[in-house]
Parts: structure tokens; sequence; C-alpha cells
């Protein structure tokens, strides 16, 4: 399983897979100040961000892999974090 949940930390792992949207909604609408763990994350899918997107939880460990830190984290960080340059007017 991709993703595994340990008390209020989500920590995602390798290839996460549309298989984890499901569990991944019943348990951010079930734990108090849930932490998101993206570090090990080397592939998202898009129902999983869209459920992220949608929970409006902060991520606690950005993933490292080029391509989500470059596209997908900026997303998921938020304006505020994206600096003068990308944040718009």
């Amino acid at each position: 399983m991709p993703i595994h949940f340990e008390d209020r930390t989500a920590r995602f792992e390798g290839a996460c897979t549309v298989d984890e949207a499901i569990p991944l909604t019943e348990w951010l609408c079930a734990v108090e100040e849930p932490r998101l763990d993206l570090g090990g994350c080397t592939a998202l899918h898009t129902a999983l961000l869209q459920v992220l997107l949608a929970a409006g939880r902060p991520v606690a460990v950005p993933s490292e892999d080029a391509f989500l830190k470059g596209w997908v984290m900026p997303a998921l960080l938020g304006p505020a974090l994206l600096g003068p340059a990308l944040a718009g007017p």
C-alpha cells in the first residue's frame, strides 16, 4: 500500500495510485489535524491530488521528486509559499 496511515500521519511512498483515493478521503475526514508526509512519494495520481486540494490540509513533508517538487507541490503548498515571481499580483 503506497500510503501508510499512522495515527495522525499519512505517509506517501513510491507511486501512489487511484486505488488510494477513497481510503485517503475517509482518513482525512476521520482524523483531526492530519499530517501529510509526501517525502517518499515519486508519483501522485491526479485523483489523489484532487483529494488533497479539496481537503486543504497543509503538507508537513513535501515530495523530493523533481516533477512533484516543481509542479505539484506549489499547488499543494499554496500561493504564499510560491514566492513573488509565481504567486501573481
